[in-house]
C-alpha cells in the first residue's frame, strides 16, 4: 500500500507534546515527507525510532545539561534536532514533550514511498536506502540546514499520520550504540520497531 503523501495533513504540536516513549512508538506507520527546493517529494513511513528521555537518561545527548550542541532539544515538541557524529552523518531527531525538557526521539529507519529514484541517486546506488539513520538522512537530503526546523510549520519537512498494516507488529528491544550509557540506560526497552506481515 502506497499513500499519496497529503501536504496539509501533519501531525500537530500536540502529538510531540506526549510522552517520548509514546512519541516514539506512535511515530511508526507515520510518513516521514521532505519536499526538495524543486517541488519533488520524498516520503517514507517511519519503521524504526529510539526514545531518549531527558537530562536522567545517560544515552541522551541532555544528560550533561544544556550545551550549544543540544539546545534544540530543550524547545517545544515538534523540532528537528539534527546532529552530525564521527566526521561523516546526519542524524535525524523529533524533539518530545514541552519546553525545557530535553527529550527526542532518534529516527532510524523509514519504508521508502515517493521519490524512491531520487532516493537512490542521493545514496549513490547504494542499498539499503533507508534502513538506518545515516541511510535516510542522506536519501532525503537532510543535513544540519534543518536542525531547529519547525515540523509543525515548515513546507521542507513534516510528518503525516500515514499508516500502519492490520497485521503489523511493534517490537520494543535496547537502543543500538549507547555503549557510553549506565547500565540502566543500555538496557532500556527504548528502541521500536514496526514489524509487517510481509516480513
Amino acid at each position: 500500500m502506497i499513500m499519496h503523501t497529503n501536504l496539509h495533513d501533519r501531525l500537530p504540536r500536540d502529538f510531540y507534546l506526549q510522552s517520548t516513549e509514546k512519541v516514539a512508538e506512535a511515530l511508526l506507520g507515520c510518513l516521514l515527507v521532505r519536499v526538495l527546493a524543486d517541488g519533488r517529494i520524498l516520503s517514507g513511513r517511519i519503521s524504526e525510532t529510539e526514545a531518549y528521555v531527558g537530562e536522567w537518561d545517560t544515552a541522551c545527548h541532555t544528560s550533561s545539561g544544556k550545551t550549544a550542541r543540544n539546545q534544540v532539544m530543550y524547545g517545544p515538541g515538534g523540532l528537528a534536532y539534527v546532529y552530525f557524529v564521527y566526521g561523516l552523518h546526519n542524524m535525524l531527531n523529533v524533539v518530545t514533550e514541552g519546553e525545557g525538557k530535553g527529550c527526542a526521539v532518534l529516527i532510524r529507519g523509514v519504508i521508502p514511498e515517493e521519490g524512491i529514484e531520487t532516493m537512490k541517486k542521493n545514496r549513490g546506488g547504494k542499498i539499503p536506502l533507508t534502513d538506518g539513520p545515516a541511510r535516510l538522512t542522506q536519501a532525503f537530503q537532510i543535513s544540519r540546514e534543518h536542525n531547529g526546523l519547525d515540523l509543525v510549520t515548515s513546507r521542507d519537512m513534516f510528518i503525516t499520520p500515514g499508516y500502519r498494516e492490520a497485521s503489523s507488529a511493534v517490537i520494543r528491544t535496547p537502543r543500538i550504540g549507547i555503549d557510553y550509557a549506565e547500565e540502566k540506560d543500555k538496557q532500556a526497552l527504548l528502541r521500536f520497531v514496526l514489524r509487517t506481515g510481509s516480513g
